[in-house]
């Protein structure tokens, strides 16, 4: 793959490709983030990763806005996508299909199944990943500022219902969708790790009022490919 494939992209010029015949991430380890990274480690799809730091506001800068204008991570550029044609996609759960699909890896592939799944991607993309960010806000970041804990207890109650919804699931199987990982957990666990560890919000959640998720959340962290993704991109 000649890297004139991805010049044509703008955010190159910012993060150059020393390996233009891979998969490019631009990425950060956070929740969102990892679920990339770790598919990636999962799949085993050869693939360079790219820092986009926060904190020098990486993320806002006019290379990264052009590939993904809502200026958010993960994003990636496939030079080797549909028709053997380079593509640039935003948005975690987008991007986790699409590695599914590429690799037929990590999703059902009956039909009913395969929306099954999905369905609980889209549980995590509208539900876990909000309710437990603003909860992670209110409780780490904000909670001494606001007097009012109206805000934080109410993403309290939201994140615990959810959590609950997930025990539940879990209580007969394995994993979300049975015996076979899926991106569903991908998705569905970093978020979870995250709550209890960095937001320091698993006494406010009752976690421990959840075996099911304890137990399938040790099970994902033990991943060797987890434990790869948890880390990538490695922060400077």
């Amino acid at each position: 793959m000649s890297s004139s494939v991805l010049n044509n992209f703008p955010i190159t010029k910012k993060w150059p490709a020393q390996h233009p015949e891979r998969l490019q991430l631009y990425s950060l380890p956070t929740p969102n983030g990892v679920k990339v990274s770790i598919m990636l480690e999962e799949t085993g799809l050869a693939y360079e990763p790219h820092l986009v730091s926060f904190e020098t506001n990486d993320q806002m800068s006019p290379e990264f806005l052009s590939l993904n204008p809502n200026n958010k991570i993960p994003a990636i550029i496939d030079p080797q996508g549909p028709g053997d044609k380079p593509l640039a996609l935003f948005e975690s759960g987008a991007i986790l299909i699409y590695l599914a699909d590429k690799t037929g890896q990590c999703i059902p592939a009956d039909a009913a199944e395969r929306y099954e799944c999905l369905q609980w991607l889209m549980f995590q993309m509208g539900g876990i990943g909000p309710m437990f960010g603003q909860l992670g806000f209110f409780n780490k970041f904000a909670g001494k500022a606001y007097e009012d804990k109206r805000p934080r207890d109410r993403y309290v109650a939201e994140s615990t219902r959810l959590l609950a919804v997930v025990n539940q699931r879990l209580a007969d199987r394995k994993w979300i969708m049975g015996d076979t990982y899926t991106i569903a957990d991908i998705a569905i666990f970093p978020w979870i790790r995250n709550l209890i560890g960095f937001y320091e919000a698993g006494e406010l959640v009752g976690i421990n009022d959840f075996p099911h998720v304890q137990r399938a959340l040790a099970e994902f962290v033990g991943r060797p490919a987890v434990q790869r993704g948890l880390l990538i991109p490695a922060r400077g």
